[in-house]
């Protein structure tokens, strides 16, 4: 009788950038491990042994919990397939690895591979003393020019290939409160590296604070630095290390002033006659080029002597030398079509280009850094909302191999703004990842309470007028939904690639206004029927809209312009646009005004200067400006009788929100940060009002560390 085929047993499988190693239990994203508890790996193990075919929720039950065992089967199958899934980073609406299947079970459907195991013996061959060839002298010629060759060979070839992920990622820091970039409100610091410290921002009780870390180590410390540096922010550190240049961020401020703090002890100075949004040292250490509107200049390092260097077409930030000072590469911000793209120029200034022209659709590139030893460009690129790190060889002219881009990190994280130490290829870099909770204040009480599970998966929020329905955005992909109050009768409104910042229900529940991008595009005003249909825009300009309010009949809208200040060319002003004849009309006195609010009974505009250090109220009846307070502004909104104008004053410690009656009211406050506890929330913001004018938050809890790897290793 003939046996049968024994089932060839693997221990390690690789599907995506995630690698299951099923004899340890152990799970790895791009060489980073994945903790996931017992009963979700077994689910992993079983659906991966029967990848392509649906496992049955019987079979599942068999092999995870046997026959013996009594529990809640599909209680504790829906937390096992959750944890799953959120380890994985998958979605049920739309997955990538783990499919349900209605009352069947569940399907793992991404190709799966077997990793091959290396090879630690080498195949030998005995050979007798009979069978050994006699060579002659030629022989031995042709056999040292043979070995010449594919030694020369072997050397191209190793110049030639490209490095492959994964690489082996490790952490350095682990407070969770590195302060992270955000390109969308101008907000971009970098860490630098002398190769045994790392520089960086971190966010210390609410505030940005100047931070050091060792890198052996990760032990953190802080820089004292003067009161008239506001959130302070790095720029770049000086060849030597010995000091580093940082700019006083002030929220709202298009420029700032750029002080040189030593790393090593010593009083910070302040670089005279310079404000600026970026700057970075010149190779001889002596120079800075600083980045102002779309101006680039070289000044002394006491800020004498401007000379120019080149005009952009954008803001220019993240400014870069090449390791040989004949290269200079930035990152060049479009305010229009609110892209990044990476461009070098040469150190006189001429030669200006887009490096990576047409190689992402649209450009989503930033901030990029030459290895210390100059064999790679590494840098930021950003798809679908999720940022990785990528790297290009800097081959020279007798240097085979291509200069395409290849890939570095693959989440989980999201990676961002790399930096490099002197003389090698390391690579340090920020993963980010944030908890989102949607919460709004309890009834004659201070504190706040999650919204119920209808709005679980919500990151924002806005009621109709009437109360009986609610759209919100989902925090997964950024889709809009709408439904009842209860979650009855939800729709999907829109879905990627369009992103929503805000919605706005028209007067009589039948429409939203929303401000919404898609990639490459200005910011854009839409109507949306909330039975479902396409999104149509309301103006065919090639210019950014933003912040709709309706008017109190329906039949127009007031709107605004993004306070893009990257922007600084075309005018702010509030509008109003009737619908029906697409006729505008700017309000009077608002130049140079953002982020109009509309009072239900559409009398009152409130707007906002954009240094947003107060809040104004246009009365439409004595056509008039008046100033209702000097605090610092962000997101107003109206009560839904009118009768008062609910703010959050951002430049506050503990950012409080607070309301003020209409129309000469005094400031009462509400709420602060700390109202949010037990929910230990790092940020929160002010979204909009439930019925009841109870005030809405979109609670944030970030998680960002500092991570390390080496490209030639």
């Amino acid at each position: 009788m003939q046996d049968k085929p024994q089932k060839t047993v693997i221990d390690q499988v690789r599907f995506g950038v995630f690698e299951v190693n099923l004899e340890t239990g152990e799970l790895y994203r791009s060489g980073i491990r994945i903790r996931l508890q017992s009963q979700p790996f077994k689910l992993l193990a079983v659906l991966l042994e029967h990848a392509g075919e649906v496992v049955p929720r019987e079979t599942l039950q068999h092999e995870l919990w046997g026959t013996d065992t009594t529990v809640d089967f599909d209680h504790s199958l829906g937390i096992a397939i959750n944890k799953l899934r959120e380890a994985l980073g998958d979605s049920a609406d739309n997955p990538r690895f783990v499919e349900t299947l209605a009352k069947r079970g569940y399907r793992f459907i991404a190709p799966v591979s077997p990793v091959e195991p290396a090879t630690t013996e080498p195949a030998t061959v005995s050979v007798t003393p009979a069978t050994v060839p006699q060579f002659n002298q030629l022989s031995r010629w042709v056999i040292a020019g043979l070995a010449a060759i594919c030694l020369a060979l072997g050397a191209m070839l190793l110049l030639w290939s490209p490095v492959r992920a994964p690489y082996n990622i490790a952490q350095v820091t682990y407070s969770g409160h590195v302060l992270t970039n955000d390109l969308d409100v101008e907000s971009f610091s970098s860490s630098v590296s002398d190769g045994t410290r790392l520089y960086f921002s971190l966010i210390d009780n609410g505030n940005p604070v100047l931070a050091v870390a060792l890198i052996a180590n990760g032990e953190i410390s802080y820089f004292h630095l003067p009161s008239e540096i506001g959130e302070p922010l790095i720029c770049g550190l000086s060849m030597d290390g010995s000091n580093l240049l940082v700019r006083s961020h002030l929220q709202a401020e298009p420029e700032q002033s750029i002080w040189i703090v030593p790393t090593l002890g010593g009083n910070a100075r302040r670089v005279p006659n310079v404000l600026a949004h970026d700057a970075t040292w010149m190779p001889d250490g002596q120079h800075l080029v600083v980045a102002s509107g779309n101006e680039l200049t070289v000044v002394n390092s006491n800020g004498s002597n401007p000379r120019h260097l080149l005009t952009t077409q954008g803001w220019a930030f993240w400014l870069r030398w090449s390791p040989d000072g004949r290269k200079l590469r930035f990152t060049l911000r479009d305010a229009v079509r609110q892209t990044s793209a990476l461009w070098e120029v040469d150190a006189d200034g001429a030669n200006a280009h887009p490096l990576f022209d047409g190689w992402s659709q649209p450009a989503s590139e930033c901030c990029g850094n030459w290895t210390g030893n100059g064999r790679y460009f590494v840098f930021q690129s950003s798809h679908n909302g999720h940022h990785e790190i990528w790297a290009q060889r800097e081959l020279h002219w007798w240097q085979w191999g291509s200069r395409n881009p290849f890939q570095i990190t693959g989440g989980p994280l999201d990676y961002q703004a790399p930096s490099t130490t002197p003389g090698n290829s390391r690579v340090s870099f920020l993963g980010a990842t944030s908890e989102v909770q949607l919460l709004h204040a309890l009834p004659h009480s201070s504190a706040f309470t999650v919204f119920d599970q209808n709005l679980s998966a919500a990151v924002l929020a806005e009621f109709s007028p009437d109360g009986g329905w609610v759209a919100w955005l989902n925090m997964a992909d950024n889709s809009l939904w709408r439904s009842r109050v209860d979650g009855s009768d939800r729709i999907e409104l829109t879905m990627p690639p369009l992103r929503i910042f805000s919605m706005k229900w028209s007067p009589d529940n039948q429409r939203l206004a929303v401000m919404g991008i898609e990639p490459g595009k200005p910011w854009k005003i839409y109507l949306i029927d909330t039975d479902g249909g396409q999104p149509i825009a309301v103006l065919n300009e090639n210019r950014n809209e933003a912040d709709p309010a309706w008017s109190a009949d329906g039949h127009s809208i007031v709107f605004g312009r993004p306070p893009d200040r990257m922007d600084n060319v075309q005018p702010k002003a509030i509008y109003q646009l009737d619908l029906e004849s697409h006729k505008v009309v700017e309000i009077p006195g608002s130049a140079g005004l953002f982020s109009p609010r509309l009072s239900s009974d559409g009398r009152y505009i409130a707007a906002m200067p954009l240094d947003q250090k107060s809040l104004k109220l246009y009365d439409r009846v004595t056509q008039r400006w008046s100033t209702l307070t000097t605090h610092g502004v962000g997101d107003p909104t109206f009560s839904h009788d009118g009768d008062y104008l609910y703010f959050q004053d951002f430049l506050e410690p503990g950012r409080p929100i607070y309301r003020i009656a209409i129309p000469h009211g005094q400031p009462e406050r509400i709420a602060t940060i700390n109202n949010l506890l037990p929910i230990s929330a790092a940020d929160y913001r002010l979204i909009g009002l439930a019925p009841g004018d109870l005030p809405i938050v979109t609670a944030r809890t970030p998680e960002v560390n500092i991570y390390r790897t080496d490209l030639d290793r």
